[in-house]
């Protein structure tokens, strides 16, 4: 059969999805890359909640997707913005969020990092910056899992100059109790951390983000860089300390970051492998046994995906990465917390689980197809 899906000219083109499912057994640890999924929550489609009300959570069918990355080898990066965190999930859903997702990790033997942040604030002074990220940081801790300092978009509302993040970052750094991953995260991805570092020119912010690096030896464990520039990535892994690991957050071009080139590689942490996790796994596998060619031919396909789901405005990506769980069946419901379903259009979607069917990323192609018939039919398109 063929469905009817709709174009950005406003016309509707027949596409033949097809029949073979996807197949990527489960796997053990990866070894010569740490891979890190930034995976999403799964709101409760029964809540009665209103806008700017609380999240709520369907907790069962959030563990369960942590526990299918887990099942491929992956790690799960929790409670980062690909989990909604400042759209949609607050502070203290994010709490809960590490918590149970720290707890489920030991149960399993699964590897996780935590994103502490400031988003308790609105404002506040560089005392009030310290203080928030302070107690996300015990939070992080107390749950057993590896710290990700997210960036602050208090910090970059507040601070005057590179300074102050050196004030900020060194004040957090010697009280960690173990080494962090530090989260650089463009404005494309949140357009209120424009500046970050103290600087809108990119050669001065990363001075001064390699400097923070430098001035604590030991306490920084890698650096996740989310700014869509390739080059900058790689000019800037080139020059991080001995030992401390550069985590590509290049949802654009990852396969050539993780592959890397004659003077070293990055490590991962990306949104992306939220929807392409045992895909990822498959070709980070074949990385391992020393066949670059194998991994490129795997994750080199999945790149027009990626670009589509993180076309500007590039922050609403999540809605493409919910979109395809609730496709492929991780859960049952296309909800998001924050009513974020709503942030892309119909056409947009379609193109969407075009190419991932293309992909066959779907482990069940039939029951796709059938949830985008729904979809489309929500829509008024008629068979």
């Amino acid at each position: 059969m063929t469905l009817r899906l709709p174009d950005a000219s406003g016309g509707l083109r027949t596409y033949e999805p097809r029949t073979a499912p996807f197949t990527a057994a489960p796997g053990g640890p990866l070894a010569s890359r740490t891979v890190f999924s930034a995976a999403h929550v799964v709101a409760d489609p029964f809540a009665d909640t209103a806008p700017g009300a609380p999240a709520a959570v369907d907790w069962d069918a959030t563990l369960a997707f942590r526990r299918h990355l887990w099942s491929h080898g992956l790690g799960v990066a929790e409670a980062m913005d690909t989990a909604q965190r400042g759209m949609g999930l607050d502070w203290t859903g994010a709490a809960e969020l590490i918590r149970r997702s720290a707890a489920e990790a030991r149960a399993v033997g699964g590897r996780i990092a935590c994103g502490a942040g400031t988003d308790q604030l609105a404002g506040g002074s560089l005392a009030d910056v310290r203080g928030a990220y302070e107690e996300q940081l015990a939070v992080v801790e107390e749950a057993g899992a590896q710290v990700i300092l997210m960036a602050s978009r208090s910090l970059a509302a507040g601070a005057r100059g590179p300074e102050d993040y050196l004030d900020v970052y060194g004040h957090l750094l010697r009280q960690a109790a173990e080494p962090v991953i530090l989260h650089w995260l463009g404005p494309m991805f949140d357009p209120a951390l424009e500046g970050y570092w103290g600087s809108s020119d990119l050669d001065a912010a990363t001075d001064t983000f390699l400097d923070v690096i430098a001035a604590h030896p030991g306490k920084v464990e890698g650096v996740k860089i989310s700014l869509l520039d390739a080059r900058r990535e790689v000019e800037l892994r080139r020059r991080l300390p001995q030992g401390v690991r550069c985590y590509t957050g290049d949802d654009f071009h990852y396969p050539e970051l993780i592959a890397g080139d004659e003077h070293g590689f990055s490590h991962a942490l990306l949104g992306v492998f939220d929807p392409l996790g045992p895909l990822a796994a498959e070709a980070v596998c074949a990385l391992d046994t020393g066949d670059t060619s194998g991994f490129r031919a795997l994750l080199d396909p999945t790149v027009p995906l990626a670009r589509h789901l993180f076309q500007a405005p590039t922050r609403f990506y999540k809605t493409g990465v919910v979109f395809l769980a609730w496709l492929a069946g991780h859960q049952s419901h296309f909800t998001m917390v924050g009513g974020l379903q709503s942030a892309r259009s119909l056409p947009h979607l379609a193109r969407a689980y075009e190419l991932a069917d293309t992909l066959g990323l779907f482990p069940d192609p039939k029951l796709a197809e059938e949830r985008m018939r729904t979809l489309l039919s929500l829509y008024g398109v008629t068979p």
